[in-house]
């Protein structure tokens, strides 16, 4: 083992270790506790907003040879200050998912059987370019009574750093271990790899970042890992679509933000609506700054467009580009999202019930939706005050990952002197 590496599992077993430590003072706080260290650190956020743009101005100075999609990721406003601390408070104002009663039941012999939530324990955090996932992950993580350790790409380390340091006061305000929230000084990939030999020090790994990192993490990872690959959304204009409905909502779901997971990357649209609708729909993007990809009938109803190879039908762009293919009917357009979507996020644009519902039923996606944008999939969205990531795995979660997700169960069993026989 090299000096590099050896330095880096040993600043990771420290930090978890003292995560450890700290985990079990979280999971029985009380929720008062727990959310005057939210409200706390919010207040600090906004006091210290001029501190945080600094920083971010620091990051971005850096950031060089960067897509401009990738830049927006990375930046940080007084908008966005002022989002993560009223997303702190929102996480503050629901409910504590810790020891809810999930399930209760009572057996013939009479033992009483109930399924309690419980946190998972530590956490461990990788992210790229969003400083704004440090306060979003802290939050979540203290309020569902986990630990959690967040490594930040070298991109964002001026930013998630000073975030972090208003965390920190929220947590000292409330009395809890300044551990239960810890932040990598280094984004050495030294630190990723001791991370993801940690097992029995960290309980579960949350990837959220290009599909580079998530495909690393899966690979190399001895932790359990909650991931998604990619965003490789798409949007279903069927015949039956509200065309202005369609060119409002399509405009939003790509172009609001391209680089965020939930934007749609193709449209699908039934050829019988396809010649009329076709053509604005493009101008509409093409207005924004859209570029496009067509298939072979696109390219006859808009003869502008560049022609589509199958691996841009499986790219998830991130940025002012959109996939383009005519299907037939609900069916088709299930079979090219099978084919080539990422099991994230899929809408129908239709005033049609049954077929938004044989749509809906067909997916194997995580989200389906009918007559919105995909831009919706967010855990702030969803009423989960913010999320940790998207998760389109088939096991423990799936979708927008919100304190319910950020917990586990135990079995409590009451019995009054049973024995078995």
């Amino acid at each position: 083992m090299n000096a590099i590496v050896q330095d880096a599992a040993s600043q990771l077993e420290a930090a978890a270790r003292a995560a450890r430590a700290a985990a079990g003072q979280v999971a029985r706080a009380p929720r008062p506790v727990k959310d005057l260290a939210l409200r706390t650190a919010a207040a600090a956020l906004r006091a210290r907003q001029a501190t945080l743009l600094a920083a971010n101005a620091e990051d971005l100075a850096a950031a060089t040879g960067l897509t401009a999609a990738y830049v927006d990721r990375l930046t940080l406003t007084p908008a966005r200050v002022e989002a993560m601390a009223q997303g702190l408070e929102e996480v503050a104002a629901l409910e504590d998912p810790v020891g809810r009663v999930l399930a209760e039941w009572q057996r013939p012999n009479g033992l009483v059987i109930r399924r309690v939530a419980q946190p998972l324990g530590v956490i461990g955090m990788i992210f790229e370019s969003r400083p704004n996932v440090t306060a979003d992950a802290a939050a979540l993580c203290l309020k569902s009574g986990n630990a959690v350790i967040l490594r930040g790409g070298r991109e964002s380390l001026h930013s998630a750093g000073a975030i972090h340091a208003c965390i920190a006061e929220g947590l000292s305000a409330a009395g809890l271990p300044a551990a239960a929230v810890q932040v990598a000084a280094t984004a050495d990939r030294a630190f990723v790899g001791a991370m993801l030999q940690a097992a029995g020090l960290i309980d579960l790994i949350i990837p959220r970042g290009g599909k580079g990192l998530v495909t690393r993490v899966q690979q190399e990872s001895r932790v359990p890992v909650l991931a998604h690959a990619e965003g490789l959304c798409h949007t279903y204009v069927h015949a039956a679509a509200n065309p202005q409905m369609a060119r409002t909502v399509l405009a939003n779901a790509k172009m609001r933000r391209t680089g965020v997971c939930g934007a749609t990357e193709t449209l699908l649209i039934d050829a019988a609506i396809a010649p009329a609708l076709l053509p604005l729909l493009v101008a509409d993007l093409a207005a924004l700054g859209c570029g496009f990809r067509g298939d072979a009938r696109a390219q006859a109803i808009c003869p502008g467009l560049p022609a589509a190879s199958d691996a841009d039908f499986g790219t998830e762009w991130l940025d002012s580009m959109l996939s383009v293919a005519v299907v037939e009917g609900v069916d088709s357009a299930l079979d090219h999202i099978r084919r080539f979507g990422s099991e994230h996020t899929e809408a129908i644009l239709t005033e049609d019930a049954e077929a938004a519902a044989s749509f809906l039923n067909g997916l194997d996606s995580a989200v389906g939706m009918w007559n919105a944008s995909t831009q919706f999939c967010d855990g702030g969205e969803f009423g989960f005050g913010a999320e940790i990531g998207i998760a389109t795995g088939r096991l423990h979660a799936r979708g927008p990952v919100g304190l319910e997700q950020l917990c586990t169960y135990r079995y409590h069993v009451i019995g009054t002197g049973q024995t078995r026989p």
